[in-house]
Parts: C-alpha cells; structure tokens; sequence
C-alpha cells in the first residue's frame, strides 16, 4: 500500500484520497488516512493521498478546467480515474468547504457512475455530523457515485495531538473501510489503464 502522491503501478485497486484541509497538519486529512490506512490493511491497494494544500492557489483562480494549475489539474484526473475515493471535508457554516465543492464542480459527470466513495468530514463539534448526510451524500448522489453506508464524522474532541483516538469514530472507519474493501474486492479487474486522463472540456456552469 501506498499513501503517496506516487505514479501507481500494477494491477491492483487504485484508490485516491482527497481532502478538503487548507493547512497541515490537519485532522481532515488524519481522518482520510485512517480510513485509507484501514482499507489497505484488509485490501491490497494502490493508494494516494492529496489535499487542497497539494492544489494550491491554482484551484480558487480557475474558472474553467482548462484555467486549472497542473497541481490541481493532477488532482482532478486522478479523482476522474481511480478505482475508488475516500473523501473529507472540513465543516464551515454547516457545510462543506466552497474549493472541496469547486474541484468537484470540475469532475466529468460521468467519471463517477458507480464508483465506490467513502464519505467524512471533521467540524468543531458534535452538532455538524450530519452535514456528511444533508450535503456531501446528495453531492455525490447526483454524480451516481456507490457511497459506502457508513461516514465518518470526526469532531475536535476526537483527536489527540492530530491523531484519531475516539473508539467510536475509529469503529465507524473501521466499518467504512470494510465496506470499501468488499466493494472493490467483488468488482472485476480495475481498469486497464490509470494513466491521466485528457484534459476534456468540462467547464464549470457560469453563474
């Protein structure tokens, strides 16, 4: 397993992590690599990891795809041709945070039909959980994506030093990474190919 920004390599599940922090360290991101930390102990797994910081200001200056900085630009294409996400998001003002949404306003709609994705996200406490269900389920519901049941939900309370610690938000990555694992284990062989996909024209809407 690997939690680089790496080139992948081989046949095995390529799974991209992507989390929405705009600084390190961060628990949004201690909370994707745990889940992605658990998912490649129970699957053998080619796994990368990126965050906002690895976009750089690139992202927030771009109004259509072809305007993105080739950081942000990898990120993306990775996101389109991976076998699997596990995604986070830091919560702000009851939702999640407006260059998470921006890269995905990006993504091909059709890039994520059925592609299986974990869900999570960190807020200051208990009363933004359900923002992973209001907001970020729809978001990827209307890209057809196979959201795995159980999210993860990680409060400031949660972490020690940047490291996860509660037993209840450690059992449900536990739980959210064995549902990922059993989705990519019954699938076909991945795709051929990860190589970057070309950089069509898929601009943002206007408004």
């Amino acid at each position: 397993m690997s939690l680089q920004g790496s080139s992948f390599s081989g046949p095995l599940p390529r799974i991209v992590g992507f989390s929405a922090n705009l600084q390190r360290p961060s628990k949004t991101r201690a909370l994707v690599e745990a889940v992605a930390e658990a998912t490649g102990a129970r699957l053998r797994a080619d796994i990368r990891l990126f965050d906002v910081v690895d976009a750089g200001t690139g992202l927030g200056a771009a109004w259509s795809r072809d305007q993105l900085s080739l950081p942000a630009r990898r990120i993306l294409e990775a996101i389109e041709n991976a076998d699997a996400l596990i995604v986070g998001t830091p919560v702000y003002k009851g939702a999640y945070t407006g260059l998470f949404k921006h890269l995905f306003d990006f993504v091909d709609p059709a890039a994520l039909v059925g592609k299986p994705v974990v869900l999570s996200a960190t807020g200051g406490g208990a009363r933004h959980a359900l923002v992973v269900e209001h907001s970020l389920r729809p978001l990827f519901g209307f890209f057809s994506a196979q959201t795995v049941p159980t999210s993860v939900y990680g409060s400031d309370a949660d972490f020690s030093d940047g490291i996860l610690v509660d037993e209840g938000v450690r059992g449900r990555v536990s739980d959210a990474a064995s549902q990922l694992a059993a989705l990519l284990g019954a699938r076909a062989k991945p795709s051929a190919s990860f190589e970057a996909a070309p950089a069509a024209a898929f601009a943002a809407p206007n408004r």
